[in-house]
């Protein structure tokens, strides 16, 4: 399997985009989009919405690679990680494993993340079109909404249009693990 880098990589070149052409669509920067490309590193998802959307495709498409048949179904046992946000650029952050990889005519994206105890240094917020719903399924979490901090522990939620800017990160010192499912408007 491609990384999402390279997929990245793949559309930008399908459309005889340069990246800086792709770097003027997204306001991002040249040698973050190589960063990108080359080494598969991303601070947080936001960059990689506005590189789905310079290109015209759903964020979901960076890791598909095969189409399923309704329904899809994800066993735990054959989850994957899908990708890895590194908030500082060393370390990773938080872990991602995509529960509808391969559903192509998806609206939504859903997770699976693992927040390390590190994304909790990141304070970082960012915004996007749409709406998130997260469930936490251990450990403690930390929402920062706006100017509003939470903190949410096993079996809370909180569902909240993600044009706020925000973060989400872990509140302790040990992982917490959160199912998220992302909508982002077409």
């Amino acid at each position: 399997m491609d990384t999402i880098g390279k997929r990245i990589q793949s559309y930008r070149e399908k459309q005889k985009l340069t990246i800086e052409d792709l770097a003027n669509r997204t306001n991002l920067s040249e040698e973050f989009i190589r960063a990108v490309e080359v080494e598969d590193r991303y601070p947080s998802l936001q960059p990689l919405v506005k590189l789905a959307r310079a290109l015209g495709v759903r964020l979901g498409t960076f890791m598909d690679d095969h189409v399923s048949h309704d329904p899809l179904v994800t066993r735990l046992d054959e989850r994957t990680e899908e990708l890895v946000m590194h908030p500082d650029g060393k370390e990773p952050g938080l872990r991602f494993h995509s529960l509808g990889k391969g559903k192509t005519d998806r609206h939504m994206e859903p997770f699976f993340i693992e927040l390390m105890p590190e994304s909790a240094k990141d304070h970082h917020l960012s915004s996007h079109e749409g709406e998130e719903f997260i469930i936490v399924h251990s450990g403690k979490v930390r929402i920062k909404y706006g100017q509003e901090v939470t903190i949410l522990e096993k079996g809370d939620s909180t569902y909240f249009n993600s044009v706020v800017p925000h973060n989400v990160a872990c509140a302790g010192d040990e992982m917490a693990e959160i199912y998220a499912v992302l909508y982002f408007p077409e």
